[in-house]
């Protein structure tokens, strides 16, 4: 065009700048941005959007804010689209507070959210735990009048669930009905596991009978919620019949059933039953994962059957699987509970080899297993070299090793490990302080000193 003569318009560099945003090359897309504006050309509200999108994509976070505030001050307000592209990725990175300045800034400037707004937060609060601060934005759109689809309503009914509100969960649905929208398998499956985790299956089991009074069958999702609400209630064979019923239904059991089921049945004791499926899933699918070794591995430990769960251990790794961190803080625990704590060492230093780093909870349950064997020196040797693995010691391990100490009659180092973990600003533990009470009451408080 250029060598025509022609000179390009706004429309055609907007254009570019897009295609170069689309292959990542952000640089070269500032770069004729930039020229637009010494050139003389005025960026139209495209051009800065696709700029804002491109810098965001590209991970350049500070930048893509930098470049929100160089609009405002060269007197181009931002639009609708350019703050929620800002809020969006603020929220996607977990920057949460800073979603919720920009979005109260927005409103402060005179842009009324809208539902990409809202809905952005709304998500980010509740995936945050937030459920709180996601309601009171759920209700803002309700005031305001934006319409709420049926995801949003979801969102709303769960958020109210998640805070134990089941009957603001309920009115929800009264609500949402009101607007002629009604509920679909999510509302009702997220209504059947608030219902199943409060310990009233029977009423889960209703809300199960209301969806298929109403056509709607439910899924895998909703099963699971009846199958963790029957093992929460150690009712077994209410599970068994649930997960029989959802076959004959033909609704396909995934990962999360059987992983429930077997946690199920290790807590009831039932490693048989929870083995069989185990079993079944080597068979048939789904393949096992870390968190159906893990739970495992756990049952093993709780019934004392430790060289069970060792041999288990061994053939996991002989067959080629990673194992997670939890997997080997499981088997350390129950090596350590039942004092085979060489055994649990070498496990241990497997971690490393393994590529793996032992975590705040490997350090204390190594440490507690050294002082419940009466060697506090070493315990404290390790707990020492915490920091050296990039693990710094946490509330825990200082309570686990404080404990050892005083049991051991260490008292004295106890009293100054008790000073530096207070000066860290942790506290001790009921245990902790019930020990150095006893102390107080039999020596008196020059035992502290």
């Amino acid at each position: 065009m250029l060598k025509l003569g022609v000179e390009p318009d706004v429309i055609t560099l907007s254009t570019l700048i897009n295609g170069l945003c689309k292959q990542s090359k952000i640089s070269q897309a500032l770069s004729l941005f930039d020229d637009m504006i010494g050139k003389g050309y005025q960026p139209n509200l495209i051009a800065y959007n696709t700029i804002l999108n491109g810098l965001f994509k590209t991970g350049n976070m500070k930048s893509a804010v930098r470049f929100l505030r160089m609009m405002e001050k060269r007197g181009f307000e931002p639009d609708i689209v350019a703050y929620n592209t800002v809020i969006d990725y603020l929220c996607k990175c977990g920057l949460q507070n800073e979603a919720l300045d920009l979005f109260s800034q927005m409103k402060v400037k005179g842009i009324t959210p809208n539902m990409v707004s809202y809905s952005c937060l709304i998500h980010a609060m509740c995936n945050s735990g937030l459920q709180k601060e996601a309601t009171r934005l759920l209700n803002e759109m309700v005031d305001k009048n934006i319409s709420l689809d049926i995801f949003m309503y979801n969102m709303l009914i769960d958020a109210h669930c998640k805070e134990g509100t089941i009957s603001e969960a309920v009115d929800t649905i009264d609500t949402m009905r009101k607007q002629g929208i009604e509920p679909n398998v999510v509302t009702y499956s997220i209504l059947v596991d608030a219902h199943c985790k409060e310990g009233m299956v029977s009423e889960a089991e209703d809300i199960v009978d209301t969806m298929r009074n109403q056509g709607i069958e439910p899924d895998v999702v909703t099963y699971n919620a009846l199958i963790n609400g029957y093992c929460l209630r150690n009712k077994m064979d209410k599970v068994r019949s649930v997960f029989q019923l959802m076959i004959k239904k033909g609704c396909v059991p995934d990962i999360y059933s059987f992983n429930i089921m077997i946690n199920g049945y290790c807590k009831a004791k039932r490693l048989g039953e929870a083995m069989e499926l185990f079993h079944k899933m080597a068979q048939k699918g789904p393949i096992p994962d870390t968190i159906t070794y893990s739970t495992l591995m756990q049952g093993m430990c709780r019934l004392g059957r430790i060289s069970a769960a060792l041999n288990f251990f061994q053939a996991i790794r002989n067959s080629g699987l990673k194992l997670d961190i939890v997997s080997y803080n499981i088997l350390i625990g129950g090596l350590c509970k039942i004092g085979y704590i060489e055994v649990a060492k070498e496990v241990f230093r497997e971690l490393s080899v393994n590529g793996l780093k032992p975590d705040v909870y490997s350090y204390a349950i190594m440490i507690n297993g050294f002082c419940r064997k009466g060697l506090s020196d070493e315990a404290y040797h390790l707990f020492r070299s915490m920091g050296d693995n990039d693990c710094l010691p946490n509330s825990c391990c200082y309570n686990v090793m404080i404990q050892g100490f005083i049991q051991n009659n260490y008292t004295s180092k106890a009293t100054q490990l008790l000073t530096e973990m207070v000066d860290k600003g942790f506290s001790a533990d009921l245990c902790s302080a019930t020990l150095f009470l006893d102390l107080i009451l039999r020596y008196g408080k020059s035992i502290l000193i």
